[in-house]
């Protein structure tokens, strides 16, 4: 074993290592994956100095409660998320989009997140796992990826090849945004749909149902009536599609959806508001609002610009 590892006393829910994700695999049927928040992971990454695209520790609503053993290092939390760090002495509770140094012996306890789902953990270190396909993205429906493909349990031990030297104190001001209006251009099937249908997509509020994960956001609402045919031949799948089965309520494709899907597609998600989108919490309204492609690539870009920015304050 290395001589700094990090120990899971407990592992929260469904914690798993993550990435930017893999690339070009839609023709064998494996999906990008990754970091469902990409913003927020790649901050998480610059605070304590890794590679940008370094594995994290995503984790969903409670994260995991760690125990480190070794040498000091450097962590840092990303999301909205309420967390605690404790030594021998002190219970500190630690703020986000700041880094800490840890020592042996203390612990991390991730309670939860607040008000959103996905958060990130950020070890300034090589982490001691073996990519699949170039990535080390976890698909639990798929068992695809590092640690088997299969999510972090109590007891693994997370092992630490190769600590950063460079342990600077970092840290940014950032606030997670709300989106009140989820944008979608138009999808292949946007004709399949009656106006009263077309309407309600546009017009009427959905709501999140509990039953969304990393493969797909499933949700509630006015009913979108399909006038042509609420099957088709099978077709391709990409990330933010947007599905709309018999029963008339949308789902929205997420990072780990199925590469080909039969039903009709009234719309795609912009990818500028796709981060936003993954940490809306079940229970919760959606509105859609229409543009055109043109505007989705011009918002994308400034998008990016703006990623660019913050981590160059770092």
């Amino acid at each position: 074993m290395s001589n700094s590892y990090f120990e899971l006393i407990r592992s929260g829910i469904n914690t798993t290592y993550q990435d930017k994700g893999r690339n070009n695999l839609y023709h064998i049927g494996i999906p990008y994956s990754g970091a469902m928040d990409n913003r927020n992971f790649l901050l998480a990454n610059k605070l304590v100095n890794n590679n940008l695209n370094s594995p994290v520790i995503e984790f969903a609503y409670q994260g995991p409660h760690l125990k480190f053993t070794g040498d000091k290092i450097s962590i840092a939390i990303t999301g909205d998320v309420i967390f605690k760090i404790i030594k021998r002495n002190s219970e500190n509770i630690g703020n986000c989009y700041e880094s800490y140094q840890i020592e042996n012996g203390d612990e991390i306890d991730i309670i939860s997140t607040n008000k959103t789902i996905y958060g990130y953990l950020a070890v300034g270190a090589q982490i001691d796992i073996q990519p699949q396909w170039k990535s080390y993205s976890i698909n639990t429906k798929a068992s695809i990826g590092s640690n088997n493909g299969k999510k972090l349990e109590n007891g693994h031990i997370i092992e630490l090849l190769k600590l950063n030297s460079n342990k600077d104190k970092k840290k940014i001001e950032y606030i997670n945004s709300k989106v009140e209006n989820i944008r979608v251009i138009k999808g292949t099937n946007f004709n399949y749909f009656s106006d009263e249908g077309k309407k309600n997509f546009f017009e009427k509020k959905f709501i999140v149902s509990k039953l969304s994960d990393r493969m797909g956001m499933r949700l509630q609402g006015n009913r979108i009536n399909n006038i042509v045919n609420t099957n088709i031949k099978s077709e391709g799948l990409i990330k933010g599609v947007i599905q709309v089965p018999p029963d008339g309520n949308p789902i929205i494709m997420l990072s780990d959806h199925g590469t080909i899907g039969g039903y009709p597609k009234i719309g795609v998600v912009a990818s500028v508001d796709y981060d936003r989108l993954v940490q809306i919490t079940p229970g919760s309204n959606v509105k859609f609002k229409e543009i055109e492609l043109s505007d989705a690539e011009t918002l994308f870009k400034l998008y990016e610009m703006d990623t660019n920015n913050l981590l160059n304050q770092i």
